[in-house]
């Protein structure tokens, strides 16, 4: 079975590990480097991102995570997530793991109150896909090998470029997993790849 770890130090932990198990895969609780070894591809949650990398940097996990990343790991980012794998941030100099080819603007939908939901058509994923966006990011530009899956108003919600996948929306704040299934689906095909 394949092993899905979750980023745990802030966001909706426990909303993605049911997620990965309706996707017929085993979560991992992911809280220290050594929690990355023997995991096959790692979410990265929502949440709030200047928290969470003050708390990436409090477990010195930052590292570890360009080294799991830099390896070829399968990553998900979610909100959050999203801002950090991006290699570049619109109004900052530096990005935190920084391996996604995209670069992406942070609450750019607005305030915790400006907080919505849509229906998405995900290429490849679903036509009708209940996205909600709170505080969400979004994607501003796009590098060559990076494929846009969705867009919502004119602005990029979800790509994906090779092993790395990204959304400005909280997928596991549904009851859809059919995104976490997909994620499951390419970690699955990247193992038999590279078996």
């Amino acid at each position: 079975m394949v092993k899905i770890g979750v980023l745990a130090l802030q966001g909706a932990v426990r909303e993605h590990i049911k997620s990965i198990e309706a996707s017929g895969a085993q979560a991992v609780v992911v809280k220290h480097a050594e929690d990355l070894a023997g995991i096959d591809g790692l979410i990265l949650p929502g949440g709030e991102s200047t928290t969470m990398r003050r708390l990436i940097d409090l477990y010195g996990m930052m590292e570890p995570l360009r080294a799991y990343a830099k390896a070829g790991h399968p990553m998900f980012g979610t909100c959050a997530g999203l801002i950090l794998l991006a290699e570049s941030l619109v109004g900052y100099d530096q990005s935190h793991i920084g391996v996604m080819d995209v670069t992406v603007e942070r609450n750019s939908f607005g305030r915790q109150v400006d907080s919505f939901e849509a229906h998405l058509s995900i290429k490849g994923v679903a036509e009708d896909f209940p996205a909600v966006f709170i505080r969400a990011p979004h994607i501003t530009e796009v590098g060559s090998k990076t494929d846009i899956l969705c867009e919502h108003n004119g602005r990029i919600v979800m790509a994906q470029q090779g092993q790395y996948l990204g959304c400005s929306f909280h997928p596991e704040l549904t009851d859809d997993h059919r995104i976490t299934a997909y994620f499951v689906h390419q970690v699955e095909n990247f193992i038999n790849q590279t078996a």
